[in-house]
């Protein structure tokens, strides 16, 4: 038998080396400037460490930082456990639990020792000093493989009763991993790690704040501390990130709709919005707007109740699914002591709807509906209620009752093809109209799943052949569709880089089956139609919190609230300015006048502050020649113009882009 393993390389080369080697071996024969670049190895296609040996023949890829998607994977997970072996060798009797690579960084759970109160901000900077200690002392990351009852008797013996309780949890006989960092901590981690904690750079992280967290998500046991970080690759790519997270919190949608007077949110109504004048006027632009798109594009608009029946959901699968983030209500509410004797028995229960699908299906199914009709669709702006987590509510973008710019396609099997085409057509224009770029992503079957393999097979190459037709490319995201559909998703990128998952279309043949909604075909039978769920916008406030942030409240004028205002200098000129006004008012502009006894300099910074697009300034001059100073929201320099000139600029720049 052969003491040497076969190791093909991506360049076609093959190698052969002696058992017990490891791919940094690999790495060192081929040179050195490969040897310290490396960091990972991708072994017959699994990540693993530079110094774990090779068990046979193997195709191999060595992990540099070129590989910057893996690399940052890598560097974030180690940086997690020298954040832990930091605070344990800060605070002595700290107990460790688990912390993850993050998008943008990491985490780690930890339990503060007896008698000493939980970690907060004041703690970062320690911690942060320690782990660049750590770091700069290059000590080697090593994997072992110990038994469950050794690690149990490690944990128990430290005091570490959460591994503890991980471990013994584990399947009995079950070999585990270990990673030591140096000789004087470990950690239970399926690794891969970076062959030492010197691969990291001292100056490319920062601790960035401390949150409650309860071990494993259960608010019934112990509260412990979640202390967040980030951490890159360099430290021009932490610098960068921090420019990205100042310039993200000037945008944050929160603070600009206090400053703008659009919404607020409170204790009184936790997850819903109190829509003030300023901003209900971007909603009914934005849903004008999107009426006039789906007008055009053949849609017909409906509306549904808001409470059904809880067979209804159970029928449609949401039930199952979804209880425990629905808003449920007794059809029939049992009387108490008080009233008598309590009647027992089980209430019929009602929800508010967390979604339009079933309901769009039972106006399908009313009356006969003829092959001849399809493919039907139908839309609503539907207001929809989704009990989510107190902690999970986030201003407009994360919300318990929203409304969407929902519609359902009922087609035949054959027209699939052609309504996804039209849908993404239809999502292409909207987008633009709003200056967003975007990337479209597959989401295919999930473990959990209802319907066949067939029909699962058929509804995902109907939307791979939609792509390609209209000449498109797209990632695939395995497991991630929904538990009736595959879908397409529309990533947006915004104005800073950040992405925004937002429209969708699903292609569904579970509804129409478990709600029985036919057609009548051609041959006279009856058929079951395809449905195809989609939205363009998601849910209005979201988008409305996404473009907020995109404009930095600076929003196109045609949905600025206020799209112009008249200022005076002089009293004098207030007679003027209402000629002004009512020129624009004619035009259709949203305007505004502001004639109080103030300096024009302060007018002009508050008008600016409050993002309106177009100020016009009018002074004793511009009233007696008809002209106004006009001022563009962004612009140094104003520009005088006739009046007539003004309003017909003001007028074509506000036109909605689809009117335009």
């Amino acid at each position: 038998m052969s003491n040497h393993f076969k190791i093909s390389l991506p360049d076609g080369s093959v190698r052969e080396m002696e058992q017990g080697t490891t791919p940094a071996d690999v790495a060192a024969e081929i040179g050195p400037g490969l040897a310290k670049a490396a960091l990972a190895a991708r072994v017959n296609g699994e990540l693993r460490d530079l110094t774990r040996p090779f068990e046979g023949d193997a195709e191999l890829a060595l992990i540099t930082s070129r590989d910057e998607e893996e690399a940052l994977e890598l560097a974030r997970h180690d940086y997690a456990h020298v954040l832990a072996e930091a605070v344990q060798a800060l605070w002595p009797g700290t107990q460790i639990t688990f912390g993850p690579a993050t998008d943008d960084g990491f985490y780690y759970d930890v339990k503060a020792p007896e008698r000493r109160a939980p970690f907060s901000m004041d703690d970062l900077p320690a911690i942060e000093e320690k782990m660049r200690e750590i770091i700069r002392a290059n000590k080697p990351l090593t994997r072992e493989v110990w038994s469950r009852q050794q690690l149990i008797d490690k944990w128990q013996a430290d005091g570490e009763t959460f591994k503890a309780e991980w471990a013994s949890e584990l399947p009995e006989g079950e070999e585990l991993t270990v990673y030591k960092s140096g000789e004087d901590w470990l950690d239970m981690c399926r690794g891969p790690h970076l062959p030492s904690t010197g691969k990291l750079d001292p100056d490319a992280f920062k601790l960035m704040r401390v949150a409650g967290a309860y071990w494993r998500g259960d608010q019934k046991n112990a509260q412990l501390t979640r202390i967040y970080g980030t951490g890159w690759l360099t430290k021009k790519q932490l610098k960068a990130h921090l420019t990205r997270l100042e310039e993200a919190a000037k945008r944050d949608h929160r603070k600009l709709g206090r400053e703008m007077d659009l919404f607020h949110l409170q204790e009184e109504a936790h997850g819903s919005v109190f829509w003030h004048p300023k901003g209900y006027r971007i909603w009914r632009e934005l849903e004008a707007y999107m009426r006039r798109k789906m007008d055009g594009a053949g849609y017909r608009e409906i509306k549904t109740p808001q409470v059904m029946d809880a067979r209804q959901w159970e029928q449609s699968g949401h039930w199952g699914k979804y209880r425990e983030n629905m808003f449920v209500i007794p059809d029939e509410v049992p009387n108490t002591e008080e009233d008598g004797p309590v009647i027992s028995g089980k209430a019929d229960w009602m929800a508010l709807k967390p979604m339009n699908c079933p309901a769009h299906v039972l106006v399908f199914k009313q009356g006969i509906t003829s092959y001849r009709d399809l493919p039907i669709r139908l839309g609503e702006m539907g207001c929809c209620h989704r009990n989510e987590p107190h902690g999970a509510l986030h201003g407009l973008m994360r919300v318990r009752q929203f409304t969407q710019d929902d519609a359902h396609i009922f087609c035949t099997e054959g027209q699939v093809v052609e309504e996804v085409q039209a849908f993404i057509a239809l999502a292409d224009e909207v987008y633009r109209d709003f200056g967003f770029t975007y990337d479209i992503k597959l989401a295919l079957r999930p473990e959990q799943r209802f319907g066949s393999d067939a029909d699962w097979d058929k509804a995902e190459q109907e939307l791979r052949d939609a792509l390609t037709a209209n000449g498109l490319e797209w990632e695939e995201l395995p497991g991630e569709g929904a538990f009736y559909a595959p879908k397409l998703e529309w990533h947006l990128t915004d104005a800073i880089g950040r992405t925004w998952q937002v429209g969708t279309i699903q292609s569904d043949r579970v509804l129409p089956e478990r709600l029985d909604a036919t057609y009548i075909g051609e041959d006279g039978g009856r058929h079951r139609p395809v449905m195809l769920h989609r939205a363009i916008f998601g849910s209005y406030e979201r988008f409305i919190g996404i473009l907020i942030e995109h404009f930095a409240g600076r929003l196109p004028a045609w949905l600025a609230p206020v799209q112009a205002v008249v200022a005076t200098i002089v009293s004098d000129a207030d007679a003027y300015g209402e000629e002004v006004m009512a020129k624009l008012k004619t035009a259709g502009i949203r305007c505004e006048s502001d004639y109080r006894n103030e300096k024009i300099n302060y007018k002009v910074r508050e008008h600016s502050l409050a993002k309106v697009p177009y100020l016009l300034v009018l002074g004793m001059r511009e009233a007696e020649e008809g002209k106004v100073a006009l001022r563009i929201l962004g612009e140094k320099d104003q520009q005088v113009l006739s009046l007539d000139e003004a309003v017909a600029l003001i007028a074509r720049a506000s036109m909605a882009p689809d009117l335009a």
